[in-house]
């Protein structure tokens, strides 16, 4: 686990100095702070013509082969370079085959066999990586620079393309410590941001950057990038399998991903909230080592908000060594540690227990577990449940005339995670619309006439045509002609996973020096369990029916029957309290940056209704304090 940053360059003006690598690098500190290392290759010429500059920075967490893993390193005669952050699981495997095939490795680390392994494929490469990846190869004998991402999106990659620059990073900061960082903002980055609480791929809050979408690769070569794709799953393919068959390829898929993971130099342990996920997470980790897991829980006063007691219950059964902490968050103090290491707005406030979370399991081990990619591989999310109902009702009730007219719209919100009015609003409010429509209204936080109503006239006249539902839309469409259980599920695996769920992990592990690895995101597994039949994995309105069927007798039995809760805060009554005055001044007073794009009176109605607890905004209100907050300090 690393941070890497770097660029090329094809004019003596745009040349990346040594000190301003040095400050690329230094910006990424919290992503590495075990080692570092720079690579400078000067612009020249040839009898060939013109070769570019080059420069490679890296920080380094030391995780496998902690003597032998500097960074950036090379082949064996020097022509190739390379900057890597994640973890190749297959690297052993992969170090056989190329000791085999004449190659000589001077480490022991998963890093070397990536260099080593593109110089006999090529791009090729990427598809033979089992992985989580962000990788940057500096090829100096074709002259291009070569970008990758692995396959689900789980290592984030920035770049900004100018006319005679290239710039990369792994973090947005690292880019702007750059004298030629553009930081014009693309406002239809906002409308987005608005619509998800993430900016999606390949989009960048800064018009002229942009992100490697998951399971591409970009070339820069002769001053022009092209964008390729390495991997993509045939999402519209079902498989004829049984039941028993499906939970045997199940087990030997999952065992041999725990096992993958397991490798590791230093401690290791894994995140236990006590749902379904992690908890299977652990049991399984558990049977595989010949010791105590530790395991890593935090909770809050507020029971709505609390899983401490499952989490004990998991930890009690597979006997591990179970650790937990009560945080009581400052979300007042949080908010500008948060937008610093979040270099995009990003409005996801489970941000808040997950960098706690973090935190707490760093003073302990160097390397977690986590269940993330369950609820889309297996029909985990309630809504995937309520598009199934809202088909069934539409057919014989004018539900949608119902639910979604004034009388159940205009009911007082609450501030309980789940409470049931705001559930029924949500649900009503959507029955109307197209499938994809209606799912996506229960995904958003702003839907389209909520953006309408907020925006000036100035910031409309510059969005462009484009509405922020197609990134989704493709998404959901990329499924083709499968289930109502299948259509969401892809979509939200394509989108929500790899730009809100991995994103939110990746940053607030790296912040505090720690790595975390998803086994359920294997992409063996991610590709089996996309080729499901629906009835292996939700009936009867129950969701993850196969990993119940398949490792039933592993967990609890409570596990398995509770009711799922979201890793959330109480944001409702925080903004009623300790946020209000915060919300207030920033929101509505006079320096608010956000009244340059939204309506002044459109704010304040929206702070004066949550406030007297006639409508709950709290989602909505976050994401404009987390946009405000990020303009004031990234703009």
């Amino acid at each position: 686990m690393c941070g890497i940053t770097g660029g090329v360059w094809y004019t003596p003006e745009q040349r990346i100095e040594p000190s301003v690598l040095d400050a690329m690098v230094d910006s990424l500190e919290h992503r590495g702070p075990d080692d570092r290392g720079t690579y400078l290759s000067e612009l020249g010429t040839d009898a060939t013509g013109l070769t570019p500059g080059a420069a490679l920075g890296f920080r380094r967490l030391s995780i496998i082969d902690l003597e032998g893993g500097h960074q950036p390193l090379s082949n064996e005669d020097g022509s190739i370079w390379m900057v890597f952050n994640g973890e190749i699981y297959n690297y052993r495997e992969l170090r056989k085959r190329l000791e085999g095939a004449g190659h000589t490795l001077r480490t022991h680390s998963d890093s070397e066999t990536i260099v080593h392994l593109y110089e006999d494929l090529g791009t090729k490469c990427f598809e033979h990586l089992n992985g989580m990846f962000a990788i940057a190869i500096w090829d100096q004998p074709r002259r291009r620079l070569i970008l990758a991402r692995d396959r689900l999106g789980k290592k984030p990659l920035f770049y900004q393309q100018l006319e005679d620059q290239v710039i990369f990073g792994s973090e947005l900061k690292a880019l702007s410590e750059c004298p030629s960082f553009q930081r014009e903002i693309s406002p239809a980055a906002i409308d987005q941001f608005l619509t998800y609480q993430y900016v999606p791929h390949p989009n960048c809050i800064y018009s002229a950057s942009r992100k490697v979408a998951p399971g591409h690769f970009v070339v820069f070569e002769n001053g022009a990038g092209h964008v390729q794709r390495y991997w993509n799953a045939d999402w519209t393919v079902e498989r004829d399998i049984s039941g028993a068959e499906a939970s045997a390829e199940l087990r030997e898929l999952l065992d041999d991903s725990i096992r993958l993971r397991l490798r590791s130099d230093v401690p290791l342990g894994a995140f236990l909230s006590g749902g379904i996920d992690s908890s299977l997470m652990v049991a399984l980790s558990a049977k595989q080592l010949q010791h105590p897991l530790h395991t890593f829980s935090i909770g809050f006063k507020e029971a709505d908000f609390d899983e401490r007691k499952y989490a004990r219950l998991v930890a009690g059964w597979v006997r591990a060594e179970h650790h937990e902490y009560e945080v009581t968050p400052d979300a007042v103090s949080m908010l500008d540690q948060l937008v610093w290491h979040y270099d995009e707005p990003f409005g996801d406030s489970s941000s808040i227990p997950t960098w706690h979370l973090c935190k707490w399991t760093r003073q302990h081990v160097t390397v977690a577990l986590s269940g993330d990619g369950g609820d889309e591989l297996f029909a985990g999310y309630e809504r995937y449940r309520a598009l199934m109902l809202s088909r069934m009702f539409n057919k014989v009730l004018p539900l949608g005339r119902i639910l979604g007219g004034r009388t159940i719209q205009g009911l007082p919100a609450s501030n309980r995670q789940r409470s049931f009015v705001r559930r029924l609003q949500r649900f009503g409010e959507a029955l109307n619309q197209p499938l994809a429509r209606r799912y996506m209204n229960w995904i958003q936080i702003f839907n389209e006439r909520m953006r309408a109503d907020l925006y000036n006239d100035a910031f409309i006249e510059r969005l462009p045509s484009e509405d922020p539902f197609e990134f989704f839309e493709t998404a959901w469409n990329a499924s083709g002609r499968r289930d109502i259980v299948t259509k969401p599920s892809v979509g939200d695996l394509l989108t929500y996973l790899p730009c809100d769920l991995l994103n939110k992990v990746d940053i607030a592990s790296m912040a505090h020096g720690l790595e975390c690895r998803q086994p359920l995101l294997d992409y063996r597994l991610v590709e089996f369990a996309a080729s499901l039949p629906s009835r292996h994995k939700m009936r009867g309105g129950r969701g993850k029916l196969l990993l119940e069927r398949t490792y039933g007798s592993l967990l609890p039995r409570q596990i398995w029957t509770r009711k799922k809760m979201g890793f959330g805060v109480p944001l409702g009554s925080w903004f009623q309290n300790e946020l209000r005055p915060l919300t207030e001044s920033r929101l509505l007073g006079d320096d608010s940056r956000l009244q340059s794009y939204f309506r002044h009176e459109a704010l304040k109605f929206m702070v004066d209704q949550h406030m007297n607890g006639r409508v709950n905004h709290c989602y909505r209100l976050w994401n404009l304090l987390v946009l405000e907050t990020w303009l004031r300090r990234w703009s």
